[in-house]
């Protein structure tokens, strides 16, 4: 089992470790790899976090980064996001933006 995690190294270089549970008891190894810098460049921020520091790919498929950095854009208010009156009005929507995507 492999857990990642990117911190920041401080100046004075003492890191506390807290062990997720999901690691078993016994010998770890741990490793220290630099973050690429072409990661701290990309553009959308919660996508940067969760690129793997080793391999540099983004540890989330296509469509969660392009539901992520809309979910950005709107908190930005660069696009505006759908209101819905009732749970029935947005089941609605759903089925014509899943018509329309089908075709």
């Amino acid at each position: 089992m492999i857990v990642t995690k990117t911190v920041d190294i401080p100046e004075s270089y003492r890191l506390t470790i807290d062990v997720p549970r999901e690691i078993p008891v016994g010998k770890t190894i741990i490793s220290f790899t630099p973050f690429p810098e072409s990661v701290t460049a990309h553009e959308c921020s919660v996508c940067a976090q969760n690129i793997d520091p080793v391999t540099g790919n983004p540890r989330y498929n296509a469509e969660t980064i392009v539901a992520i950095e809309e979910g950005i854009s709107i908190s930005h208010g660069k696009i505006h996001a759908k209101q819905f009156n009732s749970l029935a009005e947005m089941l609605e929507d759903l089925d014509r933006d899943e018509s329309s995507a089908s075709r």
